[in-house]
């Protein structure tokens, strides 16, 4: 009975005084050690690929296996923390988050370090939906809310702007697993400091946790997803190592959706789904991520690979992209308030397709000011498209279903964060691989392996030397420009479909954002839950991640 007084205690002044700001600051400390851990690991790809030797797939598996583990867990953890609270979850994560970083340190073999990143993925998992619903309890009005997940975004793209740079500095001066080591002090702090400060809070759904929904939930995402990335990877729509767990995962989600509208006390009510304003943010922030991941993975082996930059040249030239995130994720609540969610989402997606399409300017050669203008406007434009999204998308679900909109809101981020990779990989492949794989005067066996990435390209061609290796190395240079510059192409197309989608969210969601401007609501202000910050990764704040 203490232990709940005490928690009530400490809720109420987390909610109704000053002590709102300083559980923000907790809670954008969680934000900044995932933003970190997604957007540092893109600079030690190529010393990791160097070092551990991974094939292709490993080396997908090594940057997916964490988005890919945390979306297929983030609605089992969102409910579980509305159930049995989410401080105490968001605490195990912290937790579990500081072990996994310290298996990744160490990691001797691809596979370790794959076991590493999906256990991360289950740190991520706990810790991500509770952290928005914590927010949710703390800042119940919405024009505070809104200023708390600039605040929040605006953190979020710091930690993807350190990121790169941070792990550039450790990969050239340490070796690449001392990127993970970083986690372990903001651990160390932020244990003790939540455990002490944060406020507990539960969702005021009654009746049992459905357990089979919450894994029937898992199994599908992660069937689904896993499917994309063998498509992905190159396999045949007809092999059944690529078909079998989508399909698998498509009859799971649909088992869940299904059980779920029989219920009646559901995880996830879903009904949230047959509102427009709802279902087409979720929509958009998928869309936002499949365009953004990719691209981002890509872009740091171009300025590795083909400019020749170091890995801290590489953090630093992502500088621009994370910063505009950063200023659109401090300018957000402004701007939500002025243009509304919809021209907001929509502009943001037109703003980051033309960046895009500038970016097909890249070539060969170094072009600094071109570099920088794009991704200026990148980060910003999506950053502002992610904010427009995720408030939309949450001002619909109801107030006690706080920790599974979270979750939905997440699984989307992460969901397309994942298919981005597989999505644009495999069309960066589609591209690459041709002319490697018929290069006259090179051995048939030395073409395959220098089809699978560029960096196994320059290895295989500095095995070969002479003319042939530098045939080679000057093919694979030029087959990955061209590759790039297809891939943006396509990552545009998404972007403009977007903002064609963002015309759907309906006018009455600009009213809610302006109030001064249009007629009250159609739901009382009191109804509408925290928003949440997409940045978190990226990267791109999670825009630039």
């Amino acid at each position: 009975m203490s232990g709940t007084t005490t928690a009530g205690a400490r809720l109420r002044a987390a909610g109704g005084g000053a002590n709102r700001w300083v559980v923000l600051v907790v809670l954008c400390i969680s934000l900044l050690l995932v933003a970190l851990d997604a957007t540092v690991l893109h600079v030690a790809v190529p010393a990791v690929t160097e070092d551990l030797r991974p094939t292709g797939v490993e080396l997908l598996w090594i940057v997916d296996a964490y988005p890919l583990i945390c979306a297929s867990l983030l609605i089992l953890f969102g409910t579980l923390g509305d159930r049995f609270g989410r401080r105490r979850v968001l605490l195990i994560g912290y937790g579990i988050f500081g072990l996994a970083s310290a298996v990744a340190a160490l990691a001797t073999t691809p596979e370790v370090l794959i076991a590493a990143r999906a256990l991360l993925g289950v740190g991520g998992a706990m810790i991500m939906p509770a952290t928005l619903s914590i927010l949710r309890a703390v800042f119940p009005d919405r024009r505070e809310r809104a200023m708390a997940i600039g605040i929040w975004t605006a953190v979020a793209a710091v930690g993807a702007a350190t990121g790169p740079v941070l792990g550039g500095f450790l990969v050239e001066n340490f070796w690449w697993g001392s990127v993970f080591l970083i986690n372990i002090p903001l651990m160390a702090l932020i244990l003790p400091v939540g455990r002490w400060l944060l406020p507990e809070s539960r969702g005021g759904a009654d009746g049992p946790w459905d357990v089979l929904g919450a894994l029937m939930a898992a199994g599908g995402v992660l069937g689904a997803v896993l499917g994309v990335k063998r498509l992905g990877a190159g396999d045949s729509v007809l092999d059944v190592k690529a078909v079998g767990p989508l399909l698998l995962g498509g009859v799971l989600l649909a088992l869940f959706v299904r059980r779920q509208k029989r219920r009646e006390h559901p995880l996830i009510d879903m009904r949230m789904f047959a509102r427009a304003t709802f279902s087409t943010s979720v929509g958009c922030i998928i869309l936002a991520m499949l365009a953004l991941v990719g691209l981002e993975l890509i872009a740091v082996q171009y300025l590795q690979l083909v400019l020749g930059l170091s890995p801290l040249e590489t953090g630093l030239r992502l500088l621009p992209l994370t910063f505009a995130a950063m200023a659109a994720g401090a300018t957000g609540s402004h701007t939500l308030h002025r243009v509304g969610p919809r021209r907001m989402v929509a502009w943001g997606f037109v703003l980051t397709a033309a960046a895009v399409l500038l970016l097909t300017l890249m070539g060969q050669h170094d072009r600094p000011w071109l570099l920088t203008t794009g991704f200026v406007l990148l980060g910003y434009g999506l950053q502002t498209t992610l904010f427009g999204a995720y408030e939309s998308m949450l001002s619909e679900a109801p107030p006690d279903q706080a920790g599974g909109a979270a979750a939905i809101g997440e699984t989307s981020y992460q969901l397309g964060a994942g298919m981005g990779i597989a999505l644009l990989g495999s069309v960066m492949n589609a591209a690459y691989a041709p002319a490697l794989n018929s290069l006259s005067g090179v051995p048939g066996s030395a073409g395959s392996a220098a089809s699978n990435s560029l960096g196994e390209a320059y290895q295989v061609a500095d095995r070969l030397g002479g003319s042939s290796g530098e045939m080679l190395r000057s093919t694979a240079r030029h087959s990955f420009v061209t590759g790039l510059h297809v891939t943006l192409l396509v990552s545009a197309g998404l972007l403009l479909l977007g903002a064609l989608a963002a015309l759907r969210l309906p006018r009455v969601m600009e009213c809610a954002a302006a109030a001064e401007k249009c007629p009250a609501p159609r739901r009382p202000e009191v109804s509408l839950p925290a928003s949440r910050e997409p940045a978190e990764a990226t990267g791109s704040g999670r825009a630039a991640h």
